[in-house]
């Protein structure tokens, strides 16, 4: 079986025993690494306009201060030599030279990651004691940061009062772990958890989201609208003379329960379609990016040429990919649509690849639905043409 990492365990292992389970330190689970990225370039990736970055530092006082809109170098030259952090977001869509590490975890569904994010560290540099919602593997690649633990999990954190940092308003740590350059550590879910920088240092973080049962539930809402599925009414055939008649009795509560139980129930189709849509929604910080990419109405005809001139198609880093079984076709999801291909196996070479080749593309061509689909795509802007 495969090995994952340099840990002595198999994938399968690390999900069985350790995954949304308990935290596991790596040490050198990635040997002699070495980080593609300075300090002085996450900076200037901060500063740009349309990255999603966040400066926080602690000041003298102990008190907590974030800015998150319009960074600027003169921001960064202002600060002091200690006790702040940069963070930078979607830096595996920035940065395409990332992708080789993400596909370390290619054993985790795609559609559960999140994105990776990179941060640089003062010495002393912190964002503070705090729970996250979702798994992440944190990777040290330059310098020595401490981690501090809670070896149980916390579901109603008591926090600061702060307006825009969720920091722990009271953190006992249970583990202190020191991580040096190709160090991992593993976290599932509201683990409570703080991280301090011994000396200046990057940290990679790799995150897998998960989504809320309201969110499932208000995206369901929308896809059975969307598909006049919305019929089912309360009703109470065994309704019993009641005693007081304004009372929302026992009974009637059971009866909304089961009214909601059948929906789901029979609604195989539209959960597959809400979590297909979910999770491949764009991030808003992305969405003007996305924008860009639009382009012109294409036809297989133009696609051929293209093919035949020795373009390429390269998939867009900048959107999420999913697919699905559904009754012998197959459902493709991006960007929070949906597309019906009638051949599960092109669905199948539409998600999992990231460049087409005319290769691709003639096998494509033996279903006319199938580049219909493409064709869509690449106006949407998520495959573009490429020379290589």
């Amino acid at each position: 079986m495969t090995q994952f990492l340099n840990t002595g365990l198999t994938q399968q292992q690390f999900l069985d025993e350790y995954w949304q389970k308990k935290p596991l330190l790596m040490r050198q689970a990635f040997g002699n690494f070495q980080p593609n990225i300075s300090p002085e370039q996450l900076i200037d990736w901060a500063c740009q306009d349309d990255i999603e970055a966040r400066l926080i530092q602690q000041d003298q006082h102990c008190q907590w201060h974030l800015k998150d809109h319009h960074l600027s170098h003169e921001d960064f030259q202002a600060l002091p030599d200690t006790h702040w952090t940069v963070l930078v977001q979607d830096m595996d869509k920035h940065h395409p030279d990332f992708q080789d590490l993400l596909n370390l975890f290619n054993f985790i569904p795609d559609w559960r990651r999140d994105d990776l994010m990179i941060s640089y560290a003062s010495e002393h540099g912190s964002v503070g004691a705090h729970v996250d919602s979702y798994d992440v593997f944190l990777l040290q690649g330059m310098g020595t940061r401490r981690w501090e633990i809670s070896d149980h999990p916390i579901h109603n954190p008591e926090l600061m009062d702060h307006q825009d940092l969720s920091i722990l308003e009271h953190f006992s740590a249970d583990l202190y772990w020191d991580l040096a350059p190709g160090d991992c550590l593993y976290l599932p879910p509201h683990f409570a958890h703080r991280g301090v920088a011994l000396t200046p240092c990057i940290t990679y973080s790799i995150g897998f989201r998960s989504l809320s049962h309201v969110e499932l539930l208000d995206g369901l809402i929308d896809t059975m609208l969307e598909n006049n599925q919305s019929q089912a009414r309360y009703s109470d055939p065994n309704l019993q003379v009641t005693k007081h008649a304004h009372e929302i009795n026992a009974h009637a509560i059971c009866e909304v329960k089961r009214l909601l139980h059948n929906v789901i129930d029979q609604a195989d189709t539209m959960i597959m379609r809400t979590l297909g849509r979910c999770v491949t929604e764009t991030k808003p910080s992305l969405l003007e990016r996305t924008e860009s990419m639009l382009s012109e109405p294409v036809d297989i005809q133009a696609c051929t040429e293209k093919f035949d001139q020795g373009l390429v198609l390269k998939q867009s880093r900048f959107h999420r990919f999913a697919w699905c079984d559904d009754n012998q076709s197959a459902l493709l999801f991006c960007a929070g649509d949906s597309y019906r291909l009638d051949v599960r196996d092109h669905a199948i070479l539409l998600c999992e690849n990231t460049l087409l080749t005319s290769t691709h593309w003639r096998q494509l061509c033996t279903n006319e639905n199938s580049t219909d689909v493409l064709c869509t795509l690449i106006s949407e802007g998520m495959w573009m043409w490429s020379t290589s």
